[in-house]
């Protein structure tokens, strides 16, 4: 992508209205824009990261055996009533008529919704266990909403939810989840620690929250230093391990009690990012669930359900990697690996040089931001900078009279120089 054909909006100064390091940076660099009070357009370059994180969590989701469907975020009252849920969940819930004056609501989360689909077609155990999500638009309509897309009315989730015989199927399936949860967080670039939780609204017995750990963090956690050392890249991980070590948010944390060695234990800032829940037949009970069992009789499916803040991670990405000039993207989510930067592009050799290597990266599947533009090279350096693309790529006066291209990375500060040919062999690789 050329930036002179780009829609990129930076803004050159801080936003007043940002409280928080996330928030700051997507509206500097025009990753976002307020349509009202916790409600944000997503634009080209905050778009193009919320959809390689949407993939990560799609990737992992159907790695770990869960089928993806698309659910409304229009959802019909009467569900709800079936599950008890309508007049429990409180203000959060938009609740809207239609023309028909059928009571309506925006869904901010889809339990009833999945039972229905699940009531009406499967029937026997044999179909179980089943894995059912989607990644869809939410609302819930927070009393203050803050902090950009950390806390937003409106967003983007990923949910998923298990339908299983029994309790031991049942817990088979949340296990298989929280190691989906914690791969999916370290391809990201995210140190994710897994702690017990309460279940609020969605209702249950057995539930984590997942904190990824970042100085800017909203909550104080306590951690066993082991959560750093798993290797979630083998098909294998042990899951009775990991839901034995210990973390706890500092309200929980009683440093007496506490089983962790000194040496071991660490404290850190953490921001929720994900939660998942065991509630049984919370749901589908009330709402006449049930699969015929081995022996006939019909039995009410136990089920779980599992979310992640897909446009919430975003932010959180950030506020975990950051510096004093701008965002460090890990390259996984990156709007773009390479930025390419073209100086003195007035010069005839470095505008053949520059455009050259910008063909070559396309047709190599490298995605790329050139600035073609005619601002000043501070200015490109800045903007490049500031959104955080994890390499950048000069081309300048200097360096194509002796044949070579500055080769940068975000992250260190390292540099090389290194022939136009090396530099595409090394970035497509």
């Amino acid at each position: 992508m050329r930036v002179s054909r780009y829609f990129m909006p930076v803004l050159r100064e801080d936003p007043a209205e940002a409280e928080i390091v996330s928030h700051r940076l997507m509206l500097r660099c025009g990753m976002i824009q307020q349509a009202a009070a916790g409600i944000y357009n997503w634009l080209p370059l905050g778009f193009r990261v919320l959809r390689k994180v949407e993939q990560i969590c799609r990737e992992e989701m159907e790695r770990a055996g869960a089928i993806e469907i698309l659910m409304p975020t229009i959802q019909p009252a009467s569900w709800w009533k079936e599950s008890g849920r309508y007049e429990a969940y409180g203000k959060e819930m938009l609740r809207i008529r239609d023309r028909h004056d059928r009571e309506m609501l925006y869904g901010p989360t889809n339990e009833e919704n999945v039972v229905d689909i699940f009531r009406r077609h499967v029937k026997s155990y044999r179909q179980l266990p089943l894995n059912l999500f989607h990644i869809q638009w939410k609302f819930r309509d927070e009393i203050r909403p803050r902090f950009g897309v950390m806390r937003g009315r409106e967003f983007l989730m990923k949910d998923a939810y298990s339908f299983d015989l029994d309790y031991e199927g049942a817990k088979r399936s949340y296990e298989n989840m929280f190691v989906a949860y914690l791969r999916t967080f370290r391809r990201m670039g995210l140190v994710a620690i897994p702690m017990i939780a309460e279940s609020g609204p969605i209702g249950g017995n057995m539930s984590h929250e997942f904190q990824i750990l970042a100085s800017t963090g909203e909550s104080v956690v306590y951690y066993d230093a082991a959560f750093e050392e798993i290797d979630f890249s083998v098909d294998e991980v042990d899951v009775g391990r990991l839901t034995s070590l210990y973390a706890a948010v500092e309200e929980r944390h009683d440093p007496e009690k506490c089983p962790v060695p000194p040496e071991r234990l660490k404290k850190a800032r953490g921001i929720e990012v994900g939660h998942i829940f065991y509630f049984g037949t919370k749901y589908s009970r009330p709402m006449g669930a049930t699969v015929s069992g081995p022996d006939g009789r019909e039995v009410y499916v136990e089920m779980g359900s599992y979310g992640i803040g897909v446009s919430r991670l975003v932010g959180a990405i950030i506020e975990a990697h950051h510096d004093e000039k701008g965002i460090v993207w890990p390259e996984s989510v990156a709007p773009f690996k390479v930025a390419l930067i073209g100086l003195r592009l007035d010069d005839e050799a470095c505008r053949k040089m520059a455009d050259g290597l910008y063909e070559k990266m396309l047709n190599a599947g490298i995605e790329v931001l050139y600035d073609d533009t005619d601002e000043r090279p501070g200015s490109k350096f800045t903007t490049m900078e500031l959104i955080g693309i994890p390499w950048q790529v000069v081309v300048g006066p200097r360096s194509v009279r002796q044949g070579v291209v500055e080769l940068k990375h975000r992250a260190t500060g390292e540099s090389f120089e290194l022939s136009p040919e090396a530099v595409l062999n090394r970035l497509a690789g």
